[in-house]
C-alpha cells in the first residue's frame, strides 16, 4: 500500500529580524522555500502481509473428491506454513453501505473534544506560566549570584549544554520536544515486533478497527527518514517566527489540534471516495502551521532555495500549495494525501481570521475557574490576578 505523504519546506533566514518584523510590523525579509514532494513508498510484499495490508481471500471452494496422484516429496515444515493462515492486522475491507459515515461520528466528537481540551490545557499552561515565572524570579537572582561566586569548571558537559539551549529560540525549544517524539517513533517502526502495533496505531486510516487514537498519534509518525527529516526540517526552521507570532502554549495547542483536524478531514474524504489507505506524517499539523504565519503575514517575501533569483510573497506561496493539493484531491491523485494538506490549510487560515478570537481570545472566563479552584485547593481561600 502507498503510504501517502507531502513535505513543503520552509527555510527562514534572519530568524530574530523575522520574529521582530511579525510584532513591529516592518519590513520582512526573504524566507528561502522547498516544495519537496516526497514519492510514495511502497512496501515489499512480504511486511504487506506481515501487517495484514492485503486483500480478503476468497472462501475456499469444497473439495472434490479425485483419485490420488503420484507421491510428491514436501518437508514437514512447508505442510505447517502452508496450511497456517497468515496473521493480519486492520485488513482493508471496502466500506461501501450507504451507512458508512457512520463510522465518523466517533472520530468527529473526538476532533471536537480533543481540540477543546488542547486549548484549555494550553491557557492552564499559559496561567501557571505565568505564575512560576514570578515566582522564580528572586531563585533566578540568587542562582546567579552563586554562578558568579562559584569556581568556574572548564569541561563541564552539562555547562555546555545548558549554553546550547538557552542560545536556541524560544520556537526552536518549544518544537524540540516533538522532533524527539517523532524521531523516538521512528526508531520504533525499525523494530519487527512492533510492526503490528505502529500499523494499528500509529498510521490513520477509516477503515481500520482503531478510528481515534491515531488521528493524533500518526501525526508523529513517519516510517521513511527523509519524510521524518523533511518536516522536522521546516518544523524547526519555522518554529521561531510561529512561536513568535502565537506564544509557546498557543501554538502547541494549535499544531496538536491541527493534526487531528488534517486526519479527520483525510477520513472524510476516504469515506466520499471510497479509496481506504492508512496515512501517517506531520505534514497536515506542518501545513497549519504555514498557512498561519503565511495569512497573518503575505506580504513575506519567499524564494526557493535552488532558484533564490525568484521571489514571490508568502500570500501566493500558499495559494500555489492549496491549488496544487485541490487539484490532486479533484483530480484523483494518490501520491499524496492531498485531503489532510488541505484540512491542515484551511484550519490555519480559519484560526488566522476567525479562531484566535473565538477560541484564544475568550479563555478568560476558563482560567478565572481554574485559578479559583487552584486557590482553594491551596487552602488560602485568597484570589488574585496573576
Amino acid at each position: 500500500m502507498a503510504w501517502r505523504s507531502c513535505s513543503v519546506l520552509f527555510r527562514p533566514t534572519g530568524g530574530a529580524l523575522f520574529r521582530s518584523s511579525v510584532r513591529g510590523g516592518r519590513s520582512v525579509p526573504a524566507v528561502y522555500l522547498i516544495v519537496v514532494l516526497c514519492v510514495s513508498t511502497r512496501w515489499p510484499h512480504s511486511l504487506q502481509q506481515r501487517c495484514g495490508f492485503k486483500k480478503v481471500s476468497r472462501k475456499p471452494e469444497p473439495k472434490k473428491l479425485e483419485d490420488p496422484g503420484p507421491a510428491h516429496t514436501e518437508t514437514p515444515k512447508a505442510v505447517v506454513q502452508r496450511q497456517t493462515p497468515t496473521p493480519t492486522v486492520d485488513r482493508q475491507v471496502p466500506l461501501r453501505s450507504p451507512r458508512g459515515f457512520g463510522r465518523l461520528v466517533r472520530p468527529f466528537f473526538f476532533t471536537v473534544g480533543f481540540t477543546g481540551c488542547s486549548f484549555g490545557s494550553a491557557a492552564i499552561w499559559q496561567y501557571e506560566s505565568l505564575k512560576s515565572r514570578v515566582q522564580s524570579y528572586f531563585n533566578d537572582v540568587r542562582a546567579d549570584w552563586l554562578e558568579k561566586v562559584r569556581p568556574q569548571k572548564r569541561g563541564d558537559v552539562r555547562k555546555e549544554i545548558n549554553q546550547w539551549w538557552h542560545s536556541l529560540t524560544e520556537g526552536q525549544r518549544t518544537v524540540t520536544g516533538i522532533i524527539a517524539v517523532n524521531a523516538i517513533v521512528f526508531c520504533c517502526w525499525r523494530v519487527p515486533s512492533l510492526q503490528r502495533f505502529m500499523v494499528r496505531y500509529f498510521t490513520s486510516n477509516p477503515a481500520s478497527k482503531t478510528l481515534c487514537s491515531p488521528m493524533l498519534l500518526s501525526t508523529f509518525s513517519h516510517f521513511s527518514f527523509f519524510h521524518m527529516a523533511a518536516n522536522m526540517y521546516v518544523l524547526w526552521s519555522f518554529s521561531t517566527s510561529a512561536v513568535s507570532m502565537l506564544g509557546r502554549e498557543q501554538f502547541m495547542a494549535v499544531y496538536l489540534s491541527a493534526g487531528v483536524v488534517s486526519t479527520f478531514v483525510s477520513y472524510v474524504c476516504k469515506m466520499a471516495t471510497g479509496r481506504f489507505s492508512p496515512s501517517l506524517g506531520a505534514s497536515g499539523a506542518i501545513m497549519t502551521i504555514l498557512a498561519a504565519v503565511c495569512t497573518k503575514i503575505p506580504e513575506a517575501k519567499l524564494a526557493i532555495i535552488f532558484l533564490p533569483m525568484f521571489t514571490f510573497t508568502a500570500a501566493t506561496a500558499l495559494k500555489g500549495i492549496v491549488a496544487m493539493d485541490t487539484a490532486g484531491l479533484v483530480l484523483g491523485w494518490r501520491f499524496f494525501d492531498h485531503a489532510a494538506h488541505l484540512g491542515g490549510a484551511m484550519f490555519g487560515i480559519w484560526y488566522i481570521l476567525f479562531g484566535h478570537e473565538l477560541i484564544w481570545k475568550n479563555r478568560e472566563p476558563f482560567v478565572k475557574v481554574w485559578h479559583e479552584l487552584r486557590t482553594r485547593g491551596g487552602g488560602g481561600g485568597r484570589g488574585g490576578a496573576v
